[in-house]
């Protein structure tokens, strides 16, 4: 068995064919699926969908770092209704400066937050970094103390960067369909990450790995991403399902 721990099944590019996905999922081996929540026009249908798949949908709770505006504040509280629904993760959270700059300081802000609330409840982080490891390692370097744990979601950093983590917690590596891509270095990075610290995940609709590159992205592909990893370390595609797997249960208690 595979899990997903990175799918976004009821974004809208699903729309109609959410439950149909899960299925397919499941069919392919995929028995598990851990949901990231991002922001309030989602979240409940995210749940709904949570709910007609018990067992093998795990939902979370967090307000992702480009969807957040100046009142973040106001936008968690909306998240904070949803706290007596059983969720595995706070995520996905962090900061992206990708798109825009205009909101830094929110951002960071909205992430010490989300870190503090999966301290007080006890669950591990899912975090987005895109073009902001400094500023995430370095908050993360201020909440050290908290003893967090977590995966640095679809990693694209260097293995000097992955070391670095290693020092600030329990943290593991998400690995999805960039992995597969032809002038991708992260088969280079992977090389030196141990098995035991990566998840496998698909971030669906994105990302989406060869040989369906180009197409909508969904949990079912989670195979092709672990074909690959295996090919890397020169190991089966059973050893990395098994030693993955072992790895999302241990971190979301699923």
């Amino acid at each position: 068995m595979f899990i997903d721990t990175h799918t976004h099944l009821y974004d809208e590019a699903f729309g109609g064919e959410e439950d149909a996905a899960v299925e397919r999922a499941v069919a392919a081996g995929v028995g598990k699926l851990v949901f990231p929540d991002i922001s309030e026009p989602s979240r409940q249908r995210m749940f709904e969908l949570a709910d007609r798949h018990p067992g093998v949908v795990f939902p979370c709770l967090g307000l992702h770092p480009t969807d957040l505006t100046v009142n973040w504040e106001a936008e968690i509280e909306q998240m904070l209704a949803y706290r007596g629904r059983r969720v595995y993760a706070i995520g996905e959270i962090g900061m992206d400066l990708y798109w825009s700059k205009e909101l830094v300081r929110e951002q960071a802000d909205a992430f010490r937050r989300q870190l503090d609330l999966a301290h007080e409840m006890d669950l591990p982080v899912i975090i987005h970094s895109r073009e902001a490891t400094g500023q995430i390692l370095d908050i993360l370097k201020e909440k050290k103390a908290l003893g967090l744990r977590g995966v640095f979601h679809a990693y694209s950093g260097s293995i000097e960067t992955y070391r670095e983590i290693q020092r600030l917690g329990d943290w593991y590596i998400g690995i999805g369909g960039v992995l597969t891509f032809k002038k991708a270095s992260l088969p280079e990075t992977v090389k030196d990450i141990p098995l035991e610290r990566i998840l496998l995940e698909t971030d669906s609709p994105y990302l989406t790995p060869v040989p369906h590159r180009g197409e909508r992205n969904e949990s079912a592909y989670v195979p092709f991403i672990a074909a690959r990893l295996a090919e890397i370390k020169g190991v089966s595609t059973e050893e990395v399902g098994e030693i993955t797997t072992n790895n999302a249960e241990t971190l979301f208690g699923i």
